[in-house]
């Protein structure tokens, strides 16, 4: 197993003011990520993606002001370097890998308005920065709405990472194991949480499971929690997340998929220690099979428990949307047909 002694940039706060895209209108919202050349080496002022002149010094030519303290842009290997206007408002960014081995980084960033109201917000993964190296990158968001003195802001509201070789895949190449592992956004009713694994079988081969998958819980700095009691089935936690059930032998030809149901509540009761937060999870589909490092930002309460359910088959062929497998079906409910349970 990996060492745990990895370090985290963890949540980043920093404001840039950005000219804003035009007047344009609509209800659409479109956000791209444009990727530039990275760098094992300290950034340079040069020529921005954005379109200006990006510069490590706030406020130099091509930038915009930056209001209050220009510490706060940079925290933890994240900075952001430049902005531009145009068709629409953009920011660019530099992530450093300060870790001995190869990370994927993922960044949400929120767009606001110069009086501070949210406008939309994105997230972006930057893959695979190897040890010592810079990346920088560009995020844009174009169709916001205007704001009549003309500027926006964006701000880094949080930042994630796992390493490389355990970063989750919902697409793209089949990873070496042949199998995708990955969480979804799940659902949240009454400070209950239900999310899903899912895998699917992206190989050539057959892919066999009987059971539970093994989950290792570990904090924002990649430290195991072990404070936490993992317990087998939902109803262990509350009734009808259909997270439950006896494990029964799974054989997945190729492209077919499974999932596996998380639930918790984020209750606090006084005098009961202090909350939980383990925004990663180390997950093994089986014993000897190589770990997947997912994000489901377990906010545990102090409840001290876990529940999670069987590897069932998923028969559905349509997108994984959240929940316990992407559907609303009689054997999947939603959570507002979960009773509330204290």
């Amino acid at each position: 197993m990996r060492s745990d002694s990895l370090t985290l940039p963890i949540v980043v706060a920093g404001v840039l003011l950005l000219t804003a895209c035009g007047s344009q209108k609509g209800d659409s919202q479109s956000a791209d990520l444009t990727q530039t050349q990275g760098s094992d080496t300290p950034d340079l002022p040069g020529k921005s993606s954005c379109g200006a002149q990006a510069s490590d010094t706030p406020g130099a030519p091509g930038t915009s002001a930056l209001p209050g303290d220009p510490s706060g842009l940079e925290k933890d290997g994240v900075k952001i370097i430049g902005s531009s206007g145009g068709a629409r408002a953009c920011a660019e960014f530099k992530v450093t890998n300060h870790e001995t081995e190869p990370f994927t980084y993922t960044i949400a960033f929120e767009f606001l308005s110069d009086s501070g109201e949210a406008l939309t917000s994105t997230k972006q993964t930057v893959p695979s920065v190897k040890p010592g190296q810079t990346v920088k990158r560009t995020v844009a968001m174009g169709g916001l709405p205007s704001d009549p003195r003309g500027k926006v802001r964006v701000q880094i509201a949080e930042v994630r990472s796992v390493p490389a070789d355990e970063a989750p895949s919902q697409g793209g190449p089949c990873p070496p194991s042949g199998v995708r592992v990955y969480a979804d956004d799940g659902d949240a009713a009454m400070g209950l949480r239900v999310v899903s694994l899912h895998l699917e079988n992206c190989g050539t081969r057959t892919t066999r499971l009987n059971g539970y998958p093994q989950l290792q819980l570990l904090d924002e700095g990649h430290k195991p929690v072990n404070s936490v009691k993992i317990l087998h089935g939902g109803s262990a936690v509350a009734t009808g997340t259909g997270a439950d059930g006896v494990p029964q032998p799974l054989v997945l030809k190729p492209g077919e998929r499974a999932y596996a149901g998380l639930v918790w509540r984020n209750t606090v009761e006084a005098g009961v220690g202090n909350p939980v937060n383990a925004p990663y999870v180390r997950v093994w589909e089986k014993p000897g099979a190589a770990p997947v490092m997912v994000i489901p930002e377990l906010d545990l309460g102090t409840t001290g428990k876990l529940g999670v359910g069987p590897w069932k088959k998923d028969e559905t062929n349509g997108p994984v949307t959240g929940g316990v497998s992407g559907t609303q079906s009689p054997e999947h409910p939603s959570l507002s047909a979960v009773p509330a349970q204290p």
